[in-house]
């Protein structure tokens, strides 16, 4: 697991990236301290609060986090159904699963209206910062009285799902229960058991639904875009940036979570309320420019292949498919947040999902969870939606893209300014690189006007991370680079290409090769 560690004895590098840290967040004007009212109201919700009388507890539930997680919104428990026995003994129905999904019941702890709800529209998530967390509800809530910590009582909204031999869903339910998980197991620790094959039923049934699942999202045209993590940790003392391929297991996981997703927007489609996440399909340029893509770095992308199963054959230790899945980028946009209280919409697929899909399992660190949660348990029970919930529906889209964008300028900054003070003693050095998003083709100026600069992206091979690199590049290539400027206040990195005889060489056979 490739990680770079900044050198601590350099004192000014150090007290400069604090300071830049700070400062990102103040130009966000971001929420910190929760004021006292909300605490305090807080306080009274936890003290006020009881469990559901539905009793699930004896089933073992577990949890899969990353390493040192407190505000564990998810708890899983998986089984196998039996298969229906003929007349003569033997089984002529194979056999299908059964999946509890238990998600925090947030809106336990939250008065609509009151302190803790105008608070957390205000914030719209968790944020996630090198410096710290900035979280969406008070500790007291988020990270222990509603979070599914191990080895204690705890209200949730479980899910549950019956499905045939192959993961399709028959039947889901959703209603509030009392759960008691009983394992907090990272995604390392997942893994390591499923490969050294010392996993447990329920860890072996996680990967044989999770596989099924995902050949489900490959038949109706599903895409998943799983390009190696880049994110900056802190042990107390040091920060570094950590760059690694996700495991299988994530991908197994996250398809319980998305399985979850559909149901609820299958059944606030069927209510006819409800808020779904909602993006449009690739539009035939972004298809076009991504297939030509695919043919200049080497992988062409078959005519008769969907993109999703496309992307899933991408290998990302190859330098050319990895510049290919960044590329890949361009056919996720365009995601919103789409609303609606009787009439439904026409537009209500998230076409990367390829099915109508809802954020409802993360209610601890996303707001509008709280909001679906509550409509679907009513849809379930053949209740009324609540009218807090209806009041609220307009609102959300605004307020979760506020808090999206917070949320992406928080991260590109921090991992500007990590980045920055990483490098901060090696302006003039040159690394191994290779690039991700090449130069656009030169053009003409109008008489009197300085050209613009060549410049694209380049991912540094060692420290790992990806920056900013003038000159003529092209997608997939390896290059050398020298590092220009590293600018801890400004969170700025910038390098230049470095080209070197054997590439120019390698770049002229191939334009000779093309022409040819």
């Amino acid at each position: 697991m490739p990680a770079q560690h900044m050198d601590l004895r350099d004192r000014e590098s150090q007290q400069r990236l604090t300071e830049s840290l700070r400062a990102l967040r103040e130009e966000l004007e971001i929420r910190e301290d929760f004021p006292p009212e909300v605490l305090g109201e807080a306080e009274e919700a936890v003290a006020a609060s009881g469990l559901p009388p539905e009793d699930l507890r004896a089933l073992p539930f577990l949890t899969i986090d990353p390493p040192g997680s407190t505000d564990l919104d998810q708890a899983v428990h998986l089984a196998r159904l039996p298969g229906t026995p003929a007349n003569d003994g033997t089984q002529d129905t194979p056999d299908g699963y059964e999946v509890r999904y238990a998600i925090a019941d947030v809106p336990l702890f939250v008065r609509p209206g009151g302190a803790i709800d105008r608070e957390a529209r205000l914030r719209g998530q968790t944020l996630y910062a090198p410096d710290g967390r900035i979280s969406l509800h008070p500790e007291v809530v988020s990270e222990n009285a509603a979070s599914l910590l191990p080895d204690r009582d705890r209200p949730a909204f479980v899910w549950h799902f019956r499905l045939d031999a192959g993961a399709q869903v028959q039947s889901v339910t959703v209603r509030r229960a009392t759960v008691r998980s009983r394992r907090q197991l990272t995604y390392a620790q997942v893994q390591t058991d499923i490969d050294a094959g010392t996993a447990d039923e329920q860890l072996l049934l996680l990967r044989e639904i999770g596989t099924l699942r995902i050949q489900q999202e490959l038949d109706r045209g599903g895409a998943s875009l799983n390009l190696p993590r880049q994110e900056i940790t802190h042990d107390g003392e040091s920060y570094a940036i950590v760059t690694e391929p996700a495991l299988p297991c994530e991908d197994w996981n996250a398809q319980i979570s998305l399985m979850t997703g559909m149901a609820a927007a299958r059944m606030m489609i069927d209510g006819g309320i409800g808020i779904l996440r909602t993006m449009p399909e690739p539009d035939d340029g972004a298809l076009a420019k991504f297939r030509r893509q695919s043919e200049a770095l080497e992988h062409p992308w078959p005519e008769d292949m969907p993109y999703g199963a496309f992307l899933r054959t991408l290998d990302v230790a190859d330098p050319r498919q990895l510049a290919l899945m960044h590329a890949a980028a361009s056919l996720f946009r365009g995601a919103g947040y789409t609303a609606f209280d009787g009439r439904v919409p026409d537009a209500v697929v998230q076409s990367a999902i390829a099915a109508p899909y809802a954020h409802t399992t993360a209610p601890l660190r996303r707001l509008v969870d709280r909001f679906v949660l509550v409509t679907c348990a009513s849809l379930c029970a053949g209740e009324e939606v609540p009218d807090w919930v209806r009041a609220a529906l307009p609102d959300l889209n605004a307020l979760m893209a506020s808090s999206n964008q917070t949320a992406s300028r928080l991260d590109s900054g921090a991992m500007d300014a990590v980045q920055a003070a990483l490098l901060s003693n090696r302006i003039g050095e040159a690394f191994s690189a290779v690039v991700l998003q090449g130069s656009p083709p030169a053009v003409e100026d109008a008489p009197g006007k300085q050209a613009p600069r060549l410049s694209g992206t380049v991912q540094v091979t060692e420290p790992p991370l990806e920056a900013k690199c003038y000159g003529e590049l092209v997608a997939g290539e390896r290059v050398t680079v020298v590092l220009l400027e590293a600018d801890i206040a400004r969170r700025r990195l910038r390098f230049e290409v470095k080209p070197t005889d054997a590439h120019l060489q390698a770049r002229n056979d191939a334009q000779r090769e093309r022409a040819g």
